[in-house]
């Protein structure tokens, strides 16, 4: 079956059947190995896009310049200073962008902004991260995922920690469209949204996948192939609820019991940035306050054989070009 993404904006991976997420993948995997190879793949020049970070990163403002200047596009970095959502409005901003652009790139808040920009902007608009989803994050998932055990369906997927934001939700969403078995293991009130989970488990019908709530660390670990865990305070969150997420979330905390629960192959992952060692302004600051030196994840996991947390990071890149090169016409 041939499959065309050209024109296609990249908003949630709800909007992509598993064998469009597949081709994304092996895209991916394709520019990877002509990176590695030094084969040059700018084939889009004189083309431009534009990137929108509202909430800053490292990884997805690096892996989207790096994948535009590959293919030979030129980015514009938009960020304070800007009027988006102030002085012009979203559907404004989309329109005035489209006409310059070909494709535009969000980081934020809510998920309706990145929907409204797909909506006026009249080109290919890629979600880098929205409070509710992360698709570029979990290709990269995926892709680490293929590499280290050699195929994605079937596999056991525990994800610790708060499960109700854009890691939590995007993961259920991935696991369900491409058959892995998705456990969310953390304080019930973490768990994700009854809807996204049934929505969710209509997918696992075809795909053979499953969703599994738990509070049970050693039920969710048993015999897992991936272990993954993210911050507990998310991008945005005001600091004062860092006690009450310590205090429902520290039984949760990836360390070695854990990773000895699952299978000896099993592998680590975080989407990062993390809070594992006392080497961050922030993790300081939460050392002083709450006398706790490691968080999700222990310095010891994190830095272990088992860690595929820089791997998972430099796939950002190679399927966020990916996204790019499929969808931008």
């Amino acid at each position: 079956m041939s499959i065309s993404l050209k024109g296609r904006s990249f908003l949630t991976l709800k909007d992509f059947s598993p064998e469009e997420i597949n081709y994304l993948l092996d895209l991916a995997a394709d520019l990877k190995n002509k990176k590695k190879n030094h084969i040059a793949v700018d084939t889009h020049h004189g083309k431009n896009i534009a990137l929108i970070f509202e909430k800053t990163s490292t990884r997805t403002r690096c892996s989207f310049e790096v994948a535009a200047h590959d293919l030979g596009i030129m980015t514009t970095y938009l960020a304070e200073g800007s009027q988006i959502g102030k002085k012009e409005s979203i559907a404004d901003t989309a329109r005035v962008l489209g006409r310059m652009y070909e494709g535009i790139e969000y980081r934020g808040f809510e998920q309706k902004i990145v929907e409204d920009l797909a909506k006026y902007s009249g080109v290919p608009v890629w979600n880098g991260l929205t409070n509710e989803f992360h698709p570029t994050q979990m290709l990269a998932d995926m892709l680490t995922i293929r590499e280290h055990l050699g195929s994605l369906k079937g596999k056991k997927l525990v994800y610790f920690g708060d499960a109700r934001y854009n890691i939590g939700n995007s993961l259920c969403i991935v696991s369900s469209k491409l058959g892995l078995n998705f456990v969310a293991c953390t304080n019930k009130k973490y768990f994700p949204d009854s809807k996204l989970v049934a929505e969710c488990n209509e997918w696992n019908k075809t795909s053979g996948g499953s969703i599994t709530l738990t509070e049970n660390v050693e039920e969710a670990a048993k015999d897992a192939d991936v272990i993954y865990t993210d911050v507990w305070v998310s991008m945005g969150e005001p600091d004062a609820v860092w006690e009450e997420r310590i205090k429902d979330l520290k039984p949760y905390q990836v360390n070695s019991s854990v990773m000895k629960m699952a299978k000896p192959t099993a592998i680590f992952m975080h989407d990062l940035p993390s809070f594992h060692n006392l080497d961050t302004k922030i993790g300081k600051e939460i050392a002083d306050k709450f006398g706790i030196t490691e968080m999700e994840v222990t310095d010891e996991v994190f830095e272990s054989a088992q860690s595929v947390v820089f791997d998972e990071a430099e796939n950002r890149m190679h399927t966020i070009k990916a996204v790019i090169a499929a969808t931008i016409n």
